[in-house]
């Protein structure tokens, strides 16, 4: 028998993948990659060899523009700056984003230094756009934090990957999508009533809703009051932004909370005081999460016995590659799992979904909130996250990037 190598699997999954594939995986515009000039991307200065077994990184500044003012626990936004990638091998594309909510300390600017070291310092040490743990490897150790940055080129190799084979990554992965959850629509907080209501009013499809909290006992309590008066059934989620800093006023307020129709409750208090949060763990009635406490893969660990469970982000965790990662060690653990997100666009609220089959609870609204989301991808039906056969993450360009 003839012996395959990864090179010939490689090779021969690109050629079905090149048959199997109903849209051009090189689309930004209209256009293929080769097409393509060095305007709307910002380019290697030997990017039209890119189809030379060469890996390739472009990447385009896009603001996300939000169809209402989003209010948490200490700021309030109109906007996300955002920054698409795109990874090029051998003729086909793979599509990643960095989104950066201010609070993450990063910037579009501070995304370019670090893009550009990856185009010119990892990036032509490899020709295999498999080799995925190795050149995230190398990526991570460029510099601390960028972790937005660092998704951007995780999502995109995922992306381009799964073209190459021809399949999608919950396939690759070998999760069931009929085990998708429903997505919460995440109502802001707000003073003015009339805003709570449209907010609610607008939320009328979802199955769940996650309501920003933590602004006080008061405050928060009439959000609920308002949400309630409109919408009385639909199972709540409460994300108090770490805005709760009494244990015993937590306590009390989770107790309300769950006679008003609340099922899980997101980071109460300062990511920092665990044990204010293991004290509520053991005698809160409805799950707690972390999200602030839980950045990466190494924070898992020492989250066990202060929380229920963790909340998984893109942005925060570098991508897709490590997320898998800590859905083994949180199931090993025996947490709870909630997959969240950004305000990002459909393509990495698309590799997000890649992962949902296995979450008790997913958070995939940032593409919805967006007024001018630049991508196809990920599609809801009745409130349910939807995973089709699309390779790679699914995604197409809209256009409005160009």
């Amino acid at each position: 028998m003839q012996k395959t190598t990864r090179r010939d699997f490689i090779r021969k999954a690109g050629l079905l993948a090149a048959t199997a594939m109903a849209v051009p995986s090189a689309v930004l515009d209209g256009k293929t990659t080769r097409a393509r000039t060095a305007e709307s991307l910002i380019p290697r200065e030997d990017s039209h060899d890119a189809g030379k077994g060469r890996l390739t990184l472009e990447w385009k500044d896009f603001t996300g523009v939000m169809k209402h003012t989003f209010t948490i626990s200490g700021s309030s936004r109109n906007s996300t700056p955002i920054v698409i990638t795109r990874i090029t091998w051998n003729g086909y594309t793979g599509y990643g984003e960095a989104s950066m909510p201010p609070y993450l300390g990063e910037s579009q600017a501070s995304v370019h230094e670090f893009l550009k070291k990856v185009r010119d310092e990892i990036l032509p040490r490899f020709d295999d756009p498999f080799r995925i743990q190795e050149i995230m490897e190398e990526t991570d150790r460029l510099a601390a934090n960028n972790t937005a940055a660092k998704a951007s080129v995780d999502i995109a190799l995922h992306d381009l990957t799964g073209r190459i084979m021809g399949q999608p990554w919950w396939k690759i992965w070998g999760f069931s999508p009929e085990k998708t959850p429903c997505t919460s629509f995440t109502i802001g907080y707000d003073d003015d009533d009339e805003v709570v209501r449209e907010k609610t009013d607008e939320a009328s499809w979802a199955k769940i809703l996650k309501v920003k909290l933590g602004m006080g006992e008061e405050a928060d309590k009439r959000m609920i009051r308002l949400i309630r008066s409109i919408n009385r059934d639909t199972p709540i989620c409460i994300d108090a932004n770490q805005g709760w800093n009494d244990r015993y006023m937590a306590l009390d307020m989770i107790g309300w909370l769950r006679e008003n129709g609340v099922v899980m409750i997101e980071q109460p208090m300062s990511k920092y005081d665990l044990d204010s949060h293991a004290w509520l763990c053991e005698r809160s009635p409805l799950p707690i999460i972390a999200d602030e406490s839980c950045q990466r893969l190494t924070d898992i660990r020492k989250l066990a016995g202060a929380f229920h469970g963790i909340n998984i982000k893109l942005m925060k965790c570098t991508g897709m590659r490590e997320a898998r990662e800590m859905v083994t060690l949180a199931k090993a653990l025996g947490m709870k799992l909630m997959i969240g997100c950004m305000t990002e666009t459909s393509v990495a609220i698309s590799a997000a979904a890649q992962l949902s089959p296995e979450m008790e609870w997913a958070d995939l609204d940032g593409n919805i909130l967006l007024a001018n989301d630049c991508f196809d991808g990920m599609k809801l039906h009745d409130g349910k996250i939807t995973l089709d056969d699309m390779p790679g993450l699914g995604v197409t360009p809209k256009g409005l990037l160009a």
